[in-house]
């Protein structure tokens, strides 16, 4: 009886790693797609260093980056929302210049948008604040930014982006999101009427780092 136990739970455990290793998946190359129920982006700019996202089960990724000139990478939603609230949790290491974020973009108007969470040693966007506002326990400073004839998700473009970063710096919480679409509008930041996708997503800007994220929908407050 105690044999067949113990080969009981070594059939278990060996399904358990087995299934385990099916679902991480370790991307290297531009893609979009679905993963464990959750929408995934990982997009990298090249020009030298390495990045790699590592997919896991539910919402989780981690990613690596070595002397990066560019990439975003992350798991959410493909299609976004203004009133989602999104739950968050792992750890993260932005070096020198990265930053964890809510990060997302819309149509009608094209806008590309961040709510910063986590960042390295640089604060972004850089610039003067547009003001500040309080949400989920914290301050956030707004900032709006241009980018002329830069990558965005339909091609090269001119858009704005919209910031609110956070002053103090966390890798776990809850982003109410509708709080800054609000504090947005009032400072004459409007987004655009169609929702693209809406990930919690790492990214970095010539440096190196490493993150281990899970990301859910989660209860607003």
């Amino acid at each position: 009886m105690k044999k067949k136990l113990f080969t009981h739970i070594v059939l278990t455990v060996l399904l358990f790693i087995s299934t385990q290793a099916t679902t991480a998946q370790t991307i290297t190359k531009n893609q979009t797609g679905t993963h464990d129920g959750y929408y995934y982006s990982f997009w990298n700019q090249g020009g030298g260093g390495t990045v790699a996202m590592t997919l896991g089960p539910d919402g989780n990724y981690s990613t690596t980056w070595s002397n990066a000139t560019n990439f975003t990478a992350g798991k959410g939603w493909a299609k976004g929302s203004p009133d989602r609230a999104i739950h968050f949790s792992g750890h993260f290491d932005g070096g020198k210049n990265g930053y964890l974020a809510v990060y997302g973009w819309t149509r009608n108007a094209l806008i590309e948008y961040y709510v910063v969470e986590n960042y390295g040693a640089w604060t972004p966007p850089g610039g003067v604040s547009k003001g500040s506002f309080t949400s989920d326990g914290g301050t956030y400073n707004i900032y709006e930014t241009t980018r002329t004839q830069q990558p965005s998700i339909d091609g090269t473009q001119t858009f704005q982006q919209y910031w609110s970063v956070r002053t103090t710096r966390r890798s776990s919480g809850t982003v109410t999101f509708a709080n800054h679409v609000a504090a947005w509008k009032s400072k004459g930041m409007i987004l655009g009427s169609s929702w693209d996708y809406q990930i919690m997503e790492s990214e970095g800007y010539y440096s190196s780092g490493s993150s281990t994220i899970t990301v859910s929908e989660g209860s607003a407050k």
